[in-house]
């Protein structure tokens, strides 16, 4: 096929923009191109404990040890502690969700054990935000408590005793004014 020098001469610019292009891309770190589950799969592992599995007990792991910071008076550590119980917390109820959803229909009892996984792992990231939002209480930082506990009270409903929990210790702040009377219901 015979192809006009002008043609040729049009297409040459092309090629060499593309092939910067991909040079200046395979430079870039893959970290940030990477999708979110990728991401959180990669980093899965620094959050949980040395030589253990990532699950549900990673986090009770991750919290005791910020609870024995916080009783050794070393609340930098206590505060990274519960972090990583937070993000691992965090995941897992995505990786679990993710699970239920790609079996519902299919097989019912992965679903189950996926959502109560889960639901053991809400209450384990509600339990990591109210002992970070004390920890920052008794460092005199209430207004990064407040989050934390906004948090708790949305994803755990007032009616649950560490929603409430959350929302009293949101009305001592001054964040809120109303008082929460309503009856126990729950866990």
């Amino acid at each position: 096929m015979f192809r006009h020098p002008a043609a040729v001469r049009a297409t040459a610019p092309a090629a060499f923009i593309s092939t910067v292009a991909l040079a200046f891309l395979a430079a870039l770190p893959l970290g940030p191109l990477l999708p979110s589950a990728a991401r959180a799969q990669a980093d899965a592992p620094a959050a949980a404990p040395a030589g253990g599995a990532f699950d549900v007990n990673s986090v009770r792991t991750l919290l005791q040890r910020g609870d024995a910071a916080v009783a050794a008076g070393n609340l930098p550590e206590a505060r990274r502690q519960y972090d990583l119980a937070r993000d691992a917390a965090r995941r897992l109820l995505g990786f679990y969700r993710s699970l239920s959803g790609a079996f519902r229909g299919l097989d019912a009892r992965i679903p189950l054990e996926m959502d109560d996984k889960g639901r053991q792992t809400l209450d384990l990231l509600a339990d990591a935000n109210m002992r970070l939002a004390a920890l920052f209480r008794r460092q005199g930082q209430p207004e990064v408590a407040v989050p934390l506990l906004v948090e708790v009270v949305s994803s755990m409903t007032p009616t649950t005793e560490v929603g409430r929990k959350a929302y009293q210790q949101l009305l001592e702040i001054g964040f809120v004014v109303t008082p929460y009377n309503a009856p126990s219901t729950g866990s």
